[in-house]
């Protein structure tokens, strides 16, 4: 290295380098790792970093003889210990060791921001170890199925669909579609997860949140029918119905960032004035409720491939019907299915309507009225399921929040967020 740049980029990395071998290791020393410990793991680091460094000059070859090197070492610590008897503490520190050499070494040829993720993360993962073996002792056998079923859905069958539009109005994209598939279904997911891990135990924000975020009608419909068996509940009901509206805002608002980040500046103001008015009222309502209720049920799965291949069949319907509407009716066909379609689900008008922002078929201040539609229209759907599925005391409780939301929401369509 000859200019002053390359001399400063050299030490750079060999000091990342030797630091992300330091915190490898303090975390192999403190479980006593037998093969190696704070010092190796540091020396390792650095050791992959030289050989990358030196590839420049001597080839390529100068890295693939450091990692048989450290291979021989491994294998003739492990030898040894097997001579003299040793415990057998598994293969966890001599991957650590090769993957600390890896990071070294690409610390030398590649961006120093994945090095460092790497390394940090290895460290984390390490040290995880108690909690990991908790986490896979809570998912039963239906959870990790639903793990391999999300693995199916997005890591098998999206990469094989046909990338291109098809049909009338160039809207139907078998791969986008199947996109917005895996968008929902890794939410509800992620969501039901958190709520079998911490559903039992978290009362009543969790249940409104973790029900909203799998499913918000279904939790509205299933918490009504709780309180006509048991109407004192139903202070706590409708802090879980109100939390679980909310949280609709807050997925659409997620699913407009992922689907069309450019949207989003349009959408945030109108759809984040509900959300924030939705957590308000929950909050005021939290303070006239003392007890929180027995836990809400677990939602039903959400990676079955049978709702997630209608899911998807509703979301290409809705796509092309939003064209349509807008090719044949103009706008107050946009709008009589945006309301249609909120009845029962918003997730795909959501990102229907999304999905032609993004490509320029539809102005955005159009675009977040539609949505705003559809979500008026399901809280309209959810009312009617808590005057025919609950307690009266429930529709007193959570009347008079749904019609100041609907109001609020009356009033953005007309004026618009800036117009308040």
């Amino acid at each position: 290295m000859s200019s002053a740049g390359d001399l400063e980029t050299a030490f750079r990395q060999l000091g990342i380098s030797l630091a992300l071998g330091l915190l490898i290791g303090l975390q192999r020393e403190r479980v006593s790792a037998h093969l190696a410990g704070f010092r190796t793991f540091a020396l390792v680091a650095v050791f992959g970093t030289i050989t990358a460094q030196l590839s420049g000059i001597l080839g390529g070859w100068i890295v693939a003889a450091g990692l048989l090197g450290l291979v021989g070492i491994i294998v003739a610590g492990n030898l040894l210990r097997l001579r003299e008897r040793g415990p057998d503490t598994g293969q966890t520190t001599e991957v650590a060791l090769l993957l600390t050499f890896a990071v070294g070494a690409y610390l030398g040829v590649g961006p120093a921001a994945v090095a460092i993720a790497v390394g940090a993360g290895t460290a984390v993962l390490l040290w995880a170890k108690p909690q990991l073996h908790q986490l896979a002792g809570r998912i039963g056998e239906q959870d990790f199925r639903a793990i391999m079923r999300f693995v199916l859905i997005s890591g098998v069958i999206l990469p094989v669909l046909p990338n291109r539009t098809y049909g009338p109005f160039s809207v139907l994209n078998p791969q986008q579609i199947w996109w917005m598939v895996v968008l929902v279904v890794g939410i509800g997911l992620a969501a039901y997860v958190g709520y079998k891990l911490l559903g039992s135990r978290g009362g009543t924000l969790v249940a409104g949140l973790l029900g909203g975020a799998v499913s918000s009608t279904a939790t509205t419909v299933a918490t009504a029918r709780r309180t006509a068996e048991n109407p004192e509940a139903s202070g706590a009901a409708a802090i879980v119905v109100c939390l679980s509206a909310g949280v609709v805002f807050f997925r659409v608002i997620l699913e407009i960032a992922v689907a069309a980040p450019g949207f989003l500046a349009a959408a945030a103001l109108p759809l984040g004035t509900l959300l924030s008015l939705f957590l308000l009222l929950a909050a005021l309502l939290w303070t006239r409720q003392s007890r929180e209720p027995e836990p809400l049920a677990p939602n039903e799965n959400p990676s079955e491939l049978k709702p997630a291949l209608l899911f998807g069949l509703l979301y290409g319907v809705v796509l092309f019907a939003t064209a349509a509407a807008r090719e044949y009716f103009g706008i107050s066909g946009l709008y009589a299915v945006s309301a249609l379609s909120g009845l029962t689900d918003v997730d795909a008008i959501t990102l229907s309507t999304a999905q032609l922002v993004r490509t320029a078929k539809l102005d955005p201040a159009i675009g977040w009225r539609l949505i705003l539609v559809a979500l008026l229209s399901n809280l309209l759907f959810k009312g009617g399921a808590i005057a025919v599925l609950g307690s009266r005391r429930l529709l007193a409780r959570i009347a008079g929040p749904f019609l100041l939301a609907l109001a609020v929401g009356a009033l953005l369509l007309v004026f618009g967020a800036d117009g308040l």
